[in-house]
């Protein structure tokens, strides 16, 4: 018989790629057909990644529903198979639900200060769902480049020095992950004879003492090219500057790029060296762990340095992916379940935060932020010097101000992690998971447990004495400043991703049982291992196995 499942599962990867090649064929002054055309695809995005979350999640809070799509029905090892379940239903909603604020936002001016923007934002919405929903690697590789490619032209869009500066970083070093990677798929290759993650996962566990080095060291390349992707320490002095200087709205869709090394790190790990992967079973935890910890500590130093809102967050992306991979590396299902929440609301709460910053500096004077500067690392008090003028007193915050300022509290407080939002609840949660009493068994355990506890108090703690410098600066003691003009298209944007995370805290029973049956799919990959076993059996003259 053969396997027919919904098409609805290669839908997020074809409605980008129709829409931005029909959308190249539009002359670039027809700007309200195209950000009509490209709103329209990214609203069927959201709609269908929501129906799919509802479809990967039919079986409650028990076993998840799996289902494999195989393009042109092709038998083993040559299948290019697409695979749905919880953890990449949720990585292509979360794409989708940043997709629409980020290009609403960019309609207000950003999308027309280069050519072909709506293609490129649109080809890179077809990578990224595509990588999240491949189940073979050299697909993912192919996914990742066509992400990579249209990343290249957003980060460049616009003008300006520091953009096509940090724009040379970030594609240079893309290119070397890149090089990483096919390195990596070719080595695992030649022992195993497929790339089907599926078939992976049981072939490299019975791998021989001569095979199994081999392959080892194919992952472990393969893993520092998504390790770059990611963000992790040392391998990323580019990120900060790279977004910083990135247009907002490509920096605002541009926080979902690191969950990308993050979810490839967290599937593969899982699958090829889970409890069943034989003597490779925990590879590379321990230093996972490690490197982790590690770029914890340098987003806290940079976040505590930075003084340019857009530096800030860019170190803030760092926190939150060594924050991720240290999670990753305790490698408890508990901890993923937490981990795996505090993805969703921080990405949500950066992408929200790179659009602000935007917003926030546009009515600011640069040579004034530097005098703000000078005169706080001087101690210098110009209070004496300014004319008290009694008209003054009383006079209200502009509404526009006011809504700014509120904005930015509450990412403040997400990014620290504080009551009673959903990046509180996320830690707790990982918290609570590392210190049950099942969990804590060894002393290295118990070790890493009270480490990375440490570590996201401190980098709660860090983040909160930045942002809310940051926030005074800007909004409560500025030396000068005019109160800046925001269309409703840019500020609608922000509100509707915070409101996101407001969702989340209200929500946070169905959201964090949602998480912890994901988490329980991944430490227990026998579903998703049948389930494409069993695709690919079913297709005719497939004799299985590894051909």
């Amino acid at each position: 018989m053969i396997l027919s499942p919904s098409h609805l599962i290669i839908t997020p990867i074809l409605i980008p790629l129709v829409a931005g090649a029909l959308l190249l064929l539009f002359d670039e002054r027809e700007r309200l057909l195209k950000d009509t055309l490209t709103i329209l695809a990214c609203a069927l995005l959201l709609v269908v990644s929501i129906l799919m979350l509802d479809r990967a999640h039919a079986g409650g809070e028990g076993q998840g529903a799996v289902e494999v799509y195989l393009l042109g029905n092709w038998p083993s090892p040559i299948a290019i198979n697409l695979v749905l379940d919880r953890l990449s239903a949720l990585m292509v909603c979360l794409t989708s639900v940043l997709a629409l604020p980020s290009f609403i936002f960019a309609t207000a001016r950003w999308e027309r200060a280069g050519t072909h923007f709506h293609s490129l934002f649109l080809f890179m919405l077809m990578g990224l769902n595509g990588a999240f929903l491949t189940g073979d690697l050299f697909n993912l590789f192919v996914f990742f480049e066509v992400l990579l490619a249209a990343s290249y032209g957003l980060v460049l869009h616009g003008s300006g020095a520091a953009r096509i500066k940090w724009g040379m970083h970030y594609i240079v070093i893309n290119l070397v992950a890149s090089l990483l990677f096919l390195i990596g798929v070719a080595m695992i290759y030649s022992e195993t004879g497929t790339l089907n993650m599926a078939q992976l996962s049981i072939l490299l566990g019975g791998l021989d003492y001569q095979s199994r080095p081999i392959a080892e060291a194919g992952a472990a390349i393969l893993g520092i090219a998504f390790l770059i992707k990611a963000g992790i320490w040392p391998l990323n002095f580019w990120l900060p500057n790279a977004y910083a200087a990135a247009a907002a709205p490509v920096a605002a869709i541009f926080a979902i790029m690191t969950k990308v090394g993050i979810y490839v790190l967290l599937r593969l790990s899982l699958l090829f060296f889970g409890v069943k992967a034989g003597g490779s079973s925990g590879f590379g935890a321990e230093l996972l762990f490690l490197a982790g910890m590690l770029t914890i500590l340098f987003g806290v130093i940079g976040v505590l340095a930075s003084q340019a809102l857009g530096r800030l967050t860019g170190y803030s992306v760092l926190i939150s992916s060594g924050t991720l991979l240290a999670a990753v590396g305790f490698a408890n299902d508990g901890v993923t379940a937490g981990a795996l929440f505090y993805l969703v609301t921080s990405t949500a709460a950066i992408s929200a935060l790179f659009m602000l910053i935007e917003l926030i500096e546009r009515g600011q004077d640069p040579a004034a932020n530097i005098l703000a500067v000078t005169l706080e690392a001087f101690g210098e008090d110009t209070d004496e010097e300014e004319d008290f003028n009694e008209a003054l007193v009383g006079i209200a915050i502009p509404q526009t101000l006011a809504i700014l300022g509120f904005c930015f509290g509450i990412c403040t407080m997400l990014l620290a992690g504080l009551p009673p939002f959903s990046a509180f609840l996320a830690k707790f949660a990982m918290l609570s998971a590392m210190f049950e009493p099942e969990t804590l068994g060894e002393e290295p355990i118990r070790s890493s447990a009270s480490w990375l506890a440490g570590a996201l108090i401190l980098s709660g703690f860090a983040s909160l004495i930045a942002l809310s410098r940051a926030g005074i600066r800007s909004f409560w003691a500025p030396i000068e400043g005019v109160v800046p003009r925001v269309l409703l298209v840019e500020i609608a944007p922000v509100i509707a991703l915070l409101l996101v995370t407001v969702g989340l805290t209200i929500g946070a029973g169905p959201a964090m049982r949602f998480m912890t049956a994901t988490a329980d799919d991944l430490h227990s990959p026998d579903a998703y291992i049948n389930a494409v076993m069993n695709a690919m059996q079913a297709v005719p003259g497939n004799r299985g196995g590894v051909q």
